[in-house]
């Protein structure tokens, strides 16, 4: 583990308040702040948008089976909490290849319907194949396959689209695509946000929307559709964050328009 290089995953823990992130990282955030006050946002609305979604997957579809791509740093609510809540059975795999995320995964996550696997989400073909994987999921049953906020991590030249595609054939019917990806219309925005996260760390890059609505290709959407992060389904009981929650200071005074990038997400059924 190299401190002194700033990680997505812990970069994403200090976004929502976390203390499992180094100097490094907290400056790499508030370099990306400069370019796009609203990306203080992200992280929140996204970790909201996952429990939501996950909440629908269980509860409503009766999803007993999820593999996280790019699970990220445990924190509260998380996958396996939520589906264990309306599907007691539920059984999770959280995939990740950060060391902090590994060694804090496996401590606080792992049981025996919970594991967290060390593998590389570009090759689908090693994780599912894996006794890791294998032990806990059953690829002949439905399962959820979650790429949330990760996509945007892998470049062009490792072909993500190509990824979520092997990924779904492998998988049988009635499985279900759970997926958020930052976007933006504005080509030079986008431009200079992935310019300054790959002068810092690993990453690929901010695409456009349709570029995103590609990963669903042959799909059923579920209502309503691919849409920003915070209009899938809201939950007006939900808690709402607050300026004392953010790390950053005070959040913009109108968080959800005028917006120059945002995370664009959705659920799909593999018919």
């Amino acid at each position: 583990m190299d401190t002194s290089v700033p990680s997505v995953a812990r970069i994403y823990d200090y976004a929502l308040g976390g203390k499992d992130n180094f100097q490094v990282d907290r400056e790499a955030a508030q370099e990306l702040l400069q370019i796009a006050p609203e990306a203080l946002l992200f992280a929140r609305e996204n970790r909201a948008f996952l429990q939501r979604a996950v909440r629908f997957l269980a509860e409503e579809c009766g999803i007993r089976q999820f593999i996280d791509n790019g699970s990220g740093l445990p924190t509260e609510n998380n996958v396996h909490q939520i589906a264990q809540r309306y599907q007691p059975d539920s059984k999770v795999v959280y995939i990740d290849n950060d060391p902090v995320v590994l060694a804090y995964g496996r401590a606080l996550l792992s049981d025996d319907n919970t594991t967290v696997v060390c593998s590389d989400l570009t090759d689908p073909d090693e994780l599912l194949d894996s006794e890791e994987l294998q032990g806990l999921i059953d690829l002949d049953e439905p399962v959820a396959v979650l790429y949330v906020s990760v996509l945007h991590c892998i470049p062009d030249e490792m072909e993500p689209q190509r990824i979520v595609s092997r990924m779904l054939e492998r998988v049988p019917s009635g499985s279900y695509l759970l997926l958020s990806h930052i976007v933006a219309d504005d080509d030079a925005v986008a431009a200079e946000f992935t310019k300054k996260m790959t002068e810092r760390t690993s990453w690929g890059r901010v695409r456009k929307p349709e570029e995103v609505t590609a990963y669903f290709t042959g799909l059923e959407l579920i209502e309503p559709g691919l849409v920003n992060v915070v209009d899938w389904r809201p939950d007006p009981q939900a808690q709402a964050w607050t300026v004392g929650d953010s790390p950053f200071g005070e959040y913009p005074a109108d968080p959800t328009g005028g917006r120059k990038m945002w995370e664009l997400g959705g659920i799909a059924r593999k018919p």
